[in-house]
């Protein structure tokens, strides 16, 4: 029975998102239980594109991702695909009606990582467009459920989270992307010379993404709400701690945020939440 293999397959995006990221696998446990497996599919697609262009040293990166992609519209095509990851997530675009200029979006950031890119604040954008904006879209596009009035007012504030995201994970691991990687994504940034002053200016322009991001939070249904701001004080958590340490100290070390510690947030979370104190 496919139905059988369908449930195979959403259970190894699960099983993705749970090996790669604890802070969100805790936020998909919190929202509503209807919409966890169609996140888990987005997660596990991003995530398996991500990791052929950041982890595949030795092998043809370029033609593993262009496999990917080309894997991934026939799957979108025939409605099925022998890659589970590939079979969850097409299920998903067309129960949700996820538009496919977001998924090719994403794919060009991801091909944007396979050569040295010098980051002009143009590219800065684009990339951060496809890698982490769009993402927040499809995941939109699950959490309103066909209501596109609401997708539409709240598709701004959902790109400003996954931007929020990304620049963070941008600023933890700039040690790892620039030494393992030869990656710089923050717009004309001289390593050589990062500063209190550089780190400081990243830093509001984060500070200000979250600040709107909220905003869109506190709209979202109840469903998804929990969740999304359960990822959302991770984040905030993360980005607090690091804007605590020196530049020197960023370049020398992955700051992270411990497991007991999420699960304090968790609760504290789900504290607010209760009493409706977002």
């Amino acid at each position: 029975m496919k139905s059988l293999f369908d449930h195979v397959s959403v259970e190894c995006s699960k099983l993705t998102t749970r090996a790669y990221s604890t802070s969100f696998s805790l936020g998909i446990g919190f929202l509503g239980k209807e919409i966890r497996h169609p996140i888990y599919t987005i997660y596990g697609f991003v995530r398996f594109a991500d990791e052929i262009v950041d982890s595949f040293e030795g092998y043809d990166k370029a033609c593993l991702l262009a496999e990917f992609k080309a894997e991934t519209y026939r799957a979108i095509e025939r409605r099925i695909s022998l890659n589970p990851i590939l079979n969850a997530f097409q299920e998903t675009v067309h129960r949700y009606n996820i538009a496919h200029d977001h998924i090719e979006t994403f794919l060009q950031s991801m091909e944007m990582d396979l050569a040295k890119v010098d980051y002009t604040p143009e590219k800065y954008q684009t990339y951060i467009l496809g890698s982490a904006e769009v993402v927040g879209l499809m995941c939109l596009h699950v959490f309103t459920n066909g209501d596109m009035k609401l997708y539409r007012e709240l598709e701004p504030y959902a790109m400003k989270l996954g931007a929020a995201f990304q620049k963070v994970n941008f600023l933890r691991d700039i040690k790892a992307d620039y030494q393992g990687l030869g990656r710089i994504y923050f717009p004309q940034i001289d390593m050589s010379n990062f500063t209190t002053e550089v780190k400081k200016e990243i830093e509001q322009e984060i500070e200000q993404d979250f600040k709107e991001a909220l905003i869109g939070i506190k709209r979202l249904p109840a469903s998804s709400r929990g969740g999304v701001y359960l990822a959302y004080v991770y984040y905030r958590s993360l980005f607090k701690k690091i804007k605590r340490v020196t530049p020197a100290q960023v370049l020398t070390k992955r700051i992270r945020v411990s497991n007991p510690h999420k699960f304090g947030l968790m609760i504290n979370s789900m504290v607010q939440l209760k009493m409706n104190t977002l």
